[in-house]
């Protein structure tokens, strides 16, 4: 498989348009411009009808599918689930979405609602995958891999595409981070019309796989222990890798303790409801403010789909402006 060429994220744009409809909102943010000293824009892919990015790559890798497969098969924490049951659905197939234990419960009953048959096991991510990859093998499934799937990255990508067109002058792209698909295909896709852009991809330093993997360019294991579930990988995906060193031009980690703290200000200053690990974006402009004081930077905001239990614990506690690593 290869890294999604200009060519192929054009045609996923293209391919998603009558299902997808009109671009997610990007605009400008002023409490965020003020709060960070930058002229701050929000991609926001809370939007659609699953609250998340997760379709864009899911609809396409089904569409690419070779022939019509007996059904899609995958393995998520839930966003990437939700993304696979509901595009299963628009194309009239079944779905069988492998979990891990311990998911969050709002997102397994998205899943059943998308008509998505759930299979519960294995300790993370990485175990329901060989789950699911076993499962699709044994049935004549479709195998949708978060990471592993040029189709699925391109269309990702045509988030990065989205944000490349309709802003200019972009200095700087902050987008949070788990399998790397999104990143990489922000990069991929921003740089389309903007080349002088840099995509810096963020991840909690509870999940700290591929970035650690983009600074030893190969694959690193990694354990897991963050509340942002959207946001983890322990085995990086070699796909998703490649795209990462071609195209995303800084990769780092933030405290996990503020990714709460990023949640409350993304709600609070910038009016957005998003999942502790969706807010990995802003949690990392904040980190990053003294390099980003003045510039033009977009963060992605990537999900809406926490638990209430979460976001009541953001609300209640401090925001970005006074977090502390001991908030957590």
């Amino acid at each position: 498989m290869n890294i999604p060429t200009p060519a192929d994220i054009l045609a996923a744009a293209d391919q998603l348009a009558p299902y997808l409809g009109r671009p997610t909102p990007l605009y400008r943010s002023a409490a965020l411009s003020e709060l960070l000293d930058a002229d701050v824009w929000l991609k926001v892919e809370t939007t659609g009808p699953i609250a998340s990015f997760k379709l864009r790559g899911a609809l396409n890798a089904l569409l690419m599918a070779s022939g019509k497969p007996a059904s899609a098969v995958t393995a998520s924490t839930g966003n990437h689930g939700q993304g696979v049951a509901y595009a299963a659905r628009l194309l009239g197939l079944g779905s069988d979405i492998f979990v891990p234990e311990g998911c969050v419960a709002e997102k397994l009953a998205a899943i059943r609602r998308f008509g998505g048959r759930l299979f519960i096991g294995g300790s993370d991510i990485d175990a329901a995958k060989e789950n699911a990859r076993h499962h699709a093998a044994e049935t004549g499934g479709e195998f949708v891999d978060d990471g592993e799937s040029g189709p699925l990255i391109a269309g990702a990508a045509t988030a990065g595409l989205e944000i490349g067109q309709g802003l200019a002058d972009i200095d700087a792209v902050l987008v949070p981070m788990g399998s790397g698909s999104l990143a990489a295909g922000t990069g991929l896709g921003v740089k389309i019309h903007q080349p002088q852009a840099r995509v810096w991809a963020v991840q909690s330093e509870g999940a700290p796989a591929m970035v650690d993997s983009y600074h030893a360019r190969r694959p690193v294991e990694r354990d897991i222990h963050t509340i942002g579930d959207c946001i983890v990988c322990r085995v990086p995906a070699k796909l998703a890798l490649a795209g990462l060193l071609e195209s995303v031009d800084d990769a780092f980690l933030v405290p996990e303790a503020s990714l709460l703290p990023a949640v409350q200000t993304a709600a609070i200053a910038g009016r957005v409801l998003v999942e502790p690990g969706a807010a990995a974006g802003l949690a990392g402009a904040w980190h990053r403010r003294d390099q980003i004081k003045g510039r033009r930077i977009v963060i992605l905001l990537t999900g809406a789909n926490g638990s209430a239990a979460l976001l009541q614990q953001a609300m209640a506690g401090p925001d970005l402006r006074n977090f502390t690593r001991s908030s957590g």
